[in-house]
């Protein structure tokens, strides 16, 4: 039984309090002022309805902003890979452009030398290391044939050593078994060019009375039977004279980056007729 009287007492309250303010909410137009006990239920219920009102207000701050930041976190990422994409296509560009630039060097390095060539990828170097060489990816089906010289627009590359179908092993001009007869330009004093690093040759046999100088640029002589007449080696970076030697001690600065060898061209050599009457034609 008391059980059941405070429960009718507390809902006695309740009403009462719900009929107070229907009666504050209603006659509050009406009169320009509250009376004390207003006041006091006022001062009670504003806080808490302020509670209520700033705790909704700030569910739904959280609710937009949650929303806003899932969105600009999908348009982040989209943005990223339209980033990304533009990127890649970019160095796509800049890649196409620099191979045509090499490849418009090479063109006119063909025109100006004249001569029967055939372009070749480089496709891989010397694994063992034992030997300064590329790999091309042309062979004898392409008609290449051993002993050819290879070039790029910068000069002298080397020459075919080795070859298969497909493909040819091409030594070059930096490795201590190549040898290259040499001018040099300017005042015609031969020389043999050799191998002696990665970023060096060494040019042999020029007499100590040859007129040299530190830039001279040194060319092909076309003796030897591999090389055209006039292609550029390199440039003379270091002349020495050893007391003793009937030889000047004289380094070479290659004409060609071999470090960023990418095409070459193949000389090729013009069929020789067996028939002594084309031979005179």
């Amino acid at each position: 039984m008391k059980d059941v009287r405070s429960f009718y007492k507390i809902w006695i309250w309740i009403l009462l309090v719900c009929f107070v303010l229907f009666m504050l909410l209603s006659s509050s137009g009406q009169r320009p002022s509250w009376n004390p006990v207003e006041q006091i239920i006022i001062e009670i219920t504003a806080p808490l309805q302020n509670f209520i009102k700033q705790t909704v207000t700030a569910a739904e701050d959280f609710w937009e902003n949650y929303f806003f930041l899932v969105n600009l976190r999908l348009e982040n990422r989209q943005l990223k890979r339209k980033v990304d994409a533009l990127g890649a296509e970019n160095s796509r560009y800049r890649e196409l452009l620099t191979t045509h630039e090499r490849l418009k060097d090479l063109l006119q390095f063909k025109e100006a030398i004249n001569r029967p060539v055939l372009a070749a990828q480089v496709i891989g170097r010397d694994p063992t290391g034992w030997f300064k060489s590329i790999v091309i990816d042309k062979g004898n089906r392409a008609g290449l044939r051993p002993s050819m010289p290879v070039v790029n627009a910068s000069g002298v590359v080397g020459r075919i050593v080795s070859i298969s179908p497909n493909y040819a092993k091409v030594l070059l001009i930096i490795d201590q078994n190549s040898a290259v007869d040499c001018l040099i330009q300017r005042s015609r004093d031969r020389g043999i060019a050799k191998g002696a690093s990665a970023e060096i040759c060494k040019l042999d046999y020029v007499a100590k009375s040859s007129d040299v100088a530190v830039e001279d640029l040194v060319v092909t002589s076309g003796l030897g039977g591999v090389f055209p007449k006039g292609l550029p080696v390199g440039r003379i970076s270091e002349i020495n004279e050893v007391s003793g030697e009937f030889f000047k001690d004289i380094k070479l600065r290659p004409a060609v980056d071999f470090s960023k060898l990418e095409e070459v061209l193949v000389i090729l050599k013009e069929q020789e007729s067996s028939n002594p009457q084309e031979k005179k034609k």
